[in-house]
């Protein structure tokens, strides 16, 4: 499967809300942490909800369909999202979550 993300599945309706809530996730990382197939960023919580989270991820699976989505949620941490993928993914996720 190749890596490249490909907005046309979305609406238009859905492309504005894919827009509005990419911004709030990035907004709200805190933490990234490396992995060999990807990375984990852990959520301060404030900027997006958990529904708006879990609407994000079918959102971005429409348009990126060779990630593979882990959300870990605990009262005992901070909300974790792992975004993970093939080869070269790393270098999209970089550009989708720039460092602050």
């Amino acid at each position: 499967m190749p890596i490249v993300c490909n907005l046309e599945p979305l609406s238009a309706t859905q492309h504005v809300r894919h827009a509005d809530l990419i911004g709030r996730l990035r907004a709200d990382v805190v933490k990234v942490t490396d992995l060999p197939d990807g990375y984990v960023y852990e959520l301060a919580g404030g900027g997006i909800s958990l529904p708006e989270l879990a609407e994000w991820i079918a959102l971005e699976s429409l348009c990126c369909p060779f990630l593979t989505f882990q959300l870990e949620v605990a009262q005992t941490h901070p909300t974790r999202l792992a975004l993970r993928g093939p080869e070269g993914v790393k270098a999209i996720l970089r550009q989708e979550f720039p460092e602050k």
